[in-house]
């Protein structure tokens, strides 16, 4: 990777930092799914990825480290290379479909964090019920995070799509 990459790289997982601490106080609202999506989307899964475990660490250094910190780096670094691979197979990337798929990664992460949980607290279903609700309220800031980061990270990337 040359040093342009890893600048890009630091500078959104920065972002995620910085919006996921900002918006700490609506629970599982922050733009770091919308950033991991458009990043693996428009740029490649590995930044994606490489956001996804920055940020996520770097985060939770202020919010609060746990065993959900490894399982929250697995569930952004699967929806980045779910992502990636969605860029590479639809090469439009439009914003109502990476929007979509935003939607259901809310879904996608919760599953992933909760089957992390599941290993040391017990019962999954009645976990994972009780947390279909910040499952929603992640999804639908999403799909906000998606209307307004998408135009601004789709013209950066439009410019530096060569240096990847």
């Amino acid at each position: 990777m040359n040093t342009y990459k890893l600048t890009l790289i630091s500078l959104l997982a920065a972002v995620c930092v910085i919006g996921r601490i900002t918006f700490q106080f609506l629970p599982n609202i922050q733009p770091v799914t919308a950033i991991v999506i458009i990043t693996g989307a428009m740029v490649g899964a590995l930044p994606a990825i490489c956001i996804a475990i920055i940020s996520t660490y770097i985060t939770n250094l202020f919010l609060g480290m746990g065993i959900w910190t490894i399982w929250q780096m697995i569930a952004w670094a699967i929806i980045g290379l779910l992502a990636g691979v969605l860029g590479q197979y639809n090469r439009k990337n439009t914003m109502i479909l990476l929007t979509i798929f935003a939607f259901f990664a809310a879904f996608i992460y919760g599953l992933i964090v909760n089957l992390g949980t599941f290993t040391f607290a017990g019962n999954f279903v009645a976990y994972y019920l009780a947390g279909i609700s910040f499952d929603i309220a992640h999804a639908v800031g999403n799909v906000i995070f998606m209307i307004l980061l998408y135009p601004v990270l789709a013209r950066i990337f439009q410019y530096t799509k060569h240096l990847f």
